[in-house]
């Protein structure tokens, strides 16, 4: 994490200090700031999805459902990133509805999970 923040803290001197005199050029680095993390983040993905395979395992979890977690995590991740960049960048409007279409997004994917557990509560009782 000390890696990370002071990445972020370098990026956003530079970019308050080109501010000053190429404005755009600092929206850039603070995009180039934010890919670099999200990178690195990425490479450190692999090892929770190691860990969600044990879980699924040891707890018997049909892949299906954990897949479609994954993909609503993804999706509310993504969306999260790049609507930060455009909300910088001063799209706030790309940026509103690009977090709608994740909205609708998860809400489709979470319906199997939802009719699969309403199944499970109706045969417990």
């Amino acid at each position: 994490m000390l890696k990370i923040a002071a990445f972020a803290v370098s990026g956003v001197f530079l970019a308050m200090l080109l501010k000053q005199t190429k404005p755009e050029y600092s929206v850039f680095l603070s995009m180039a700031v934010c890919i670099g993390i999200f990178l690195y983040l990425l490479s450190g993905l692999s090892t929770v999805l190691g860990y969600l395979k044990q879980l699924q395992a040891q707890v018997h979890i049909d892949g299906t459902y954990l897949d479609t977690i994954l993909k609503m995590l993804g999706i509310t991740y993504i969306t999260q990133f790049a609507s930060d960049l455009c909300r910088d960048a001063g799209y706030s409007a790309i940026s509103s509805q690009m977090e709608l279409f994740a909205r609708v997004s998860v809400l489709f994917l979470s319906f199997p999970v939802l009719l699969a557990l309403v199944e499970m509560i109706g045969e417990v009782l």
